[in-house]
């Protein structure tokens, strides 16, 4: 009783002399306003839109009337509005007995066809058009609702629509798990296989040769598929429980093997292809008929991700070959970094790899698999390749990482001959590049920012790189009004020593120096790609908003995210509870020692996802340096969650290092404050994985809290879970009582 008295008179008094922020009434209103006030960023369009292949393009922004939609003429250097607003408002308003204003109609999917002179979009449940010569307005069909599907979705594969040759006068298909042909002038059938079963059968795309005389597919031998089943307590209509069931394969079970086959369809013959260079085969690609049907192509992956194949069959002799072989001794990240372009019917091919420790571009003899040249090399990487102009022999791409001094993130267009070192840096503005190109390749859109440089847009000519046309420049002068300020960009070495690694510092609006504020880390560390914000967002997930309550938030990409380096990259491998924390809290140290204000002593983390697992496993592994965790919908034990994923980084087969990254194993590690969120509907991670840990935990007689939302999906817990975690973190690193929420 003593000890408790002492605790809060010393805290009402830290509190009284301003030393720590409060979290009070007052900051929760304001953080309230931060949300809509620091949404009012005009002129700083996001997506361009090119008309058919005319040059024209159009974008749509917000200005300060609303939603404006803007036509470019880069060939008169003009621009104007996309359509009368004032005129479609009026003529939807009578359709629809309707009061919908000219700037703020509720348009979805809108698309500019018939050579920019018809409108397509959707509004209020139905399909509209509207002639952009005559102002005609024509209503179309309801929009069908329905559920899109699944994406975990297993598919039969005996299952497909006949194919037509290419001349039109035979399909193939599958009947009775085997292979059919009808001749559609006689309708003559032919069984061309006898071997399908339902235990093997041949699979229903496919693919006719050019010439018409061949047919390839898969043979498969089916695997069972995990079904995921979730429970919804409070279904929408019915008074009783309701129980769904998703397909969710995950690491380590068993998968389908498929063989490549050829067929000849006169002569009936299924010509046997060798699988030894498809061994342990994870996952084998669509098939690709060359132009002149002297062979086929197709991708092997093998499981563990630690081998890629592009394979060569002849169409006589169904002889395979290895056009490409990739290997690696963590893994190939296949997901996100593959890419392939076939040159003049596979005579050259262009291909992606890190082979050399940075993403680049080589160019293979398609005809020996021989590597001709490497088109791209240095300590940058290649992020994704936009064109290739084969009739001029280049490449346009982006690229990061390019510059000493500079973000090493940022994007930035590239071009380079196939032949030559010739290699340019379009873009030399030092910001983040979103680049649209126009289909006669003769200009693109460079809407470019950073963090803390809101956007601006201009249309440049792709042969030069010169700007040929202002075209908007972001409006942030009413944020600005509201207090914004932009985050600091940081950088600190990593646990090396020498590799800089790149966050950001986010402060509140009454922002103090004097004070002390607990640091709250937003965190997400999936390796399939990098986090941190680069292109201007004022209140980038709520972040600024957590901020007004009276903490300094940073976002941080440590070791084991993509688009640095491979050796960057390599430390997730087998390894997922890394997360990058050496790196982080390198990066809060050394932020912390100039900006004596962040209170390292009272570190708090909160993630989603992969991001979920992480903060849990702050509490688990780092309870030394974070504090307070709120995880949500988090994959605490990767044997739990999707295949693709999970073995792509923690490998193949199942080991004990899947034990060792486990948030369920080591649940009686748990020190600091922890809350979890889950979705009970959530068919992205199983939501079981959360069960298990709560589980563990009990077992383990942790003190902890947990928020099960009846009826979510994949998310971080809804507006309910936004409310519940900051008032977690305000209880728990300000060591304030939260205020009742319906005092705002």
């Amino acid at each position: 009783m003593i000890k408790r008295y002492l605790y809060c008179l010393i805290l009402g008094t830290l509190l009284s002399h301003g030393l720590f922020a409060q979290g009070t009434l007052k900051d929760y209103k304001s953080a309230a306003e931060v949300k809509k006030a620091f949404s009012k960023v005009y002129y700083a369009p996001g997506k361009f839109n090119w008309i058919d292949d005319s040059q024209d393009f159009w974008y749509s922004m917000k200005t300060k009337n609303g939603t404006e939609y803007i036509r470019v003429k880069p060939e008169s250097t003009s621009k104007g509005p996309l359509f009368d607003q004032q005129d479609l408002s009026e003529k939807l308003n009578k359709e629809l007995k309707d009061t919908l204003k000219a700037f703020h109609l509720p348009i979805k999917e809108l698309k500019v066809a018939n050579k920019g002179t018809l409108l397509e979009f959707q509004v209020k449940r139905f399909y509209w058009k509207y002639d952009l010569q005559n102002g005609d307005l024509k209503k179309g069909d309801a929009i069908n609702e329905e559920n899109k599907g699944y994406w975990g979705n297993r598919w039969d594969e005996r299952k497909g629509d006949p194919v037509q040759s290419p001349d039109g006068s035979q399909e193939a298909f599958i009947r009775e798990n085997n292979i059919w042909v009808k001749d559609l002038k006689n309708g003559e059938l032919t069984q061309l296989s006898f071997d399908g079963s339902p235990g093997e059968f041949y699979a229903a795309s496919l693919k006719w040769s050019p010439d018409g005389e061949k047919l390839a597919t898969y043979k498969v031998r089916p695997a069972p598929v995990r079904k995921l089943t979730l429970i919804s307590s409070a279904p929408v209509g019915q008074l009783q429980p309701s129980i769904e069931t998703r397909d969710y394969v995950k690491p380590g079970d068993a998968l389908p093997v498929k063989q490549p086959v050829l067929i000849h369809v006169e002569s009936q013959q299924c010509l046997p292809i060798k699988t030894d260079l498809i061994d342990h085969q994870f996952s084998l690609s669509g098939i690709r008929w060359r132009e002149d049907s002297r062979a086929f192509t197709f991708e092997y992956n093998q499981r563990g991700h630690q081998v890629y194949r592009v394979l060569e069959v002849n169409a006589e002799d169904a002889s395979i070959r290895t056009l490409i072989e990739e290997r690696s001794e963590t893994f190939i990240h296949y997901s996100g970094k593959k890419f392939r372009k076939d040159l003049a019917d596979g005579k050259e091919i262009i291909w992606a790899s890190e082979r050399d420790g940075w993403n680049h571009l080589y160019l293979y003899d398609g005809e020996t698999g021989k590597v001709k040249r490497q088109i791209t090399k240095g300590s940058w990487v290649v992020r994704e390749v936009l064109h290739i102009d084969e009739e001029a022999r280049k490449i346009f791409f982006l690229a990061s990482g390019l510059k000493n001094g500079e973000d090493p993130y940022h994007l930035h267009l590239c071009s380079i001959s196939l032949d030559k070192d010739d290699f340019r840096q379009l873009s030399q503005e030092k910001a983040n590049h979103q680049i649209s190109l126009s289909p006669d390749k003769k200009y693109f859109v460079d809407h470019y920012s950073r963090q803390d440089m809101p956007a601006v847009t201009v249309l440049k000519s792709l042969e030069s790189g010169d700007k040929v046309m202002d075209l908007e420049k972001a409006d942030i002068s009413e944020i600005e009004k509201e207090g914004w300020k932009a985050p600091e960009i940081f950088s600190a070495k990593g646990r090396d020593g020498k590799t800089d690694i790149w966050g950001l510092i986010i402060k509140p609006r009454n922002f103090d120096p004097k004070k002390s504020y607990p640091v709250i880390e937003y965190i997400y560390a999936g390796p399939h790609d990098s986090f941190v914000p680069k292109s201007f967002a004022p209140n980038y997930r709520g972040l600024n908003e957590l901020a007004e309550l009276g903490f300094i938030v940073v976002q941080i990409d440590g070791m084991g995210t993509s688009n640095r380096s491979k050796a960057f990259h390599d430390v997730c491998w087998k390894n997922l509870k890394d997360a990058g924390f050496p790196d982080r809290k390198l990066w809060l140290k050394a932020a912390a020692k100039s900006r004596p204000y962040m209170d390292l002593e009272r570190v708090g983390i909160f993630g989603t996802s992969a991001g979920g697992q992480s903060s849990t496993g702050a509490l688990l592994f780092h309870p030394e340096f974070y504090k307070v965790a709120v995880s949500s919908c988090g994959c605490h034990d990767n044997r739990m969650d999707k295949i693709w994923w999970n073995e792509q980084w923690m490998g193949y087969p199942i080991g004990e290092h899947y034990a060792a990254c486990s948030n369920v194993v080591n649940a009686g590690n748990l020190e600091g404050k922890l809350l979890l969120i889950v979705g009970e509907m959530d068919d992205n991670v199983d939501p079981s994985s959360t069960y298990q840990l709560v589980d563990e935990l009990i077992k383990n007689d942790k003190d902890f809290e947990f928020l099960m939302v009846p009826g979510m999906g994949h998310s971080s817990g809804g507006s309910y879970g936004e409310h519940k975690r900051r008032d977690f973190f305000v209880e728990h690193l300000l060591g304030v009582e939260p205020p009742a929420w319906s005092s705002f």
